[in-house]
């Protein structure tokens, strides 16, 4: 199949081209910067530098590609996030969500393309819900205000995406080689200068997603003739940041985070950094075991992260 791969340098991108090739697929990756890095390297896809907010290049680089199936990973999220700055800093994702995939949809379209894959996010669930969200849920109806136009940009993005026929794969909080949980990323750096704490009790619940997994999920969506509209691709261990941040840091050989109240920690980073740190509702991965017979290879961030920052498999208990 011929696959265009929009975003393929992004955390997602850069472990999904080189899978789709491995399973026999032709894939065209459009980046809006083509691949300064090399994180395609070793990979036979065409790079095409396609500014994803260009709707004149982008039908260009789709026509020209004429695929068979779409995958949209377009985003422009920086390394390193200020909480207090969240509007600004995601202004461009945003739009590249909402007019980038007007954009690339209308494109596909009159390039007959009939299956198309969007990255979503599973951690937008409305968090006055109990347990796991599963994908009926409902998206938070009330967020921060600095949230509110990531969420619209959302659910637009899902909206065009469900029109055009295709599926919303909604990943958890991504790591992986490029991510801010990566060695050499902003949050390990954050842990490491003792930077981020445990807010309040700690109680905001997350669903991770490893780039592998969210790859693999990707080609089995591709693979299949009917798929769900929507599904959570995050892995079996939802886990409060009390849990998941102490032993991140221990990985990383930095301190023990401090523990500061909710009240200080809006003063620091705004609602929104305190929402994140306090509220985030864990996903369920149910349909996607089901509907896509998939399996996350990391079953728990706990063996991620430990991979990731260790290169080592944790002992068995």
């Amino acid at each position: 199949m011929r696959v265009l791969v929009a975003g393929a340098t992004g955390v997602v991108g850069r472990a999904v081209v080189p899978l789709l090739e491995a399973v026999g697929h032709e894939v065209t990756a459009l980046s809006r910067t083509g691949d300064p890095r090399g994180v395609l390297r070793g990979t036979t896809a065409r790079v095409v530098a396609v500014d994803g907010l260009d709707q004149a290049s982008m039908r260009a680089a789709v026509l020209g590609a004429a695929p068979e199936a779409v995958v949209h990973l377009m985003t422009a999220i920086p390394a390193a996030i200020r909480p207090r700055r969240m509007a600004r800093e995601f202004a461009v994702t945003n739009r590249l969500r909402s007019e980038g995939t007007r954009h690339l949809l209308d494109a596909a379209e009159e390039a007959g393309v009939r299956r198309v894959v969007a990255e979503g996010l599973a951690y937008a669930y409305d968090p006055t819900g109990t347990g796991p969200a599963g994908e009926d849920e409902p998206f938070w109806a009330d967020p921060p205000r600095p949230f509110r136009p990531a969420l619209a940009a959302l659910e637009e993005l899902e909206q065009r995406t469900r029109a055009a026929g295709g599926t919303v794969l909604r990943f958890g909080h991504l790591y992986g080689p490029g991510s801010v949980y990566a060695p050499e990323g902003s949050t390990a750096a954050a842990v490491r200068a003792g930077r981020m704490p445990v807010v309040g009790s700690g109680g905001s619940v997350f669903s991770f997603t490893h780039a592998d997994d969210a790859a693999s999920a990707i080609v089995a969506t591709l693979d299949r003739p009917t798929v769900p509209a929507v599904l959570n691709v995050v892995d079996d261990d939802p886990a409060p940041v009390r849990e998941w941040l102490p032993e991140l840091a221990r990985l990383l050989g930095a301190p023990a985070p401090k523990v500061v109240p909710a009240a200080v920690a809006t003063v620091a980073v705004g609602s929104w950094g305190r929402t994140f740190m306090t509220r985030l509702r864990g996903a369920d991965n149910a349909r996607a075991r089901l509907h896509l017979d998939w399996r996350p290879r990391y079953g728990s961030w706990r063996d991620g992260f430990a991979v990731e920052i260790t290169g080592r498999r944790p002992s068995a208990a």
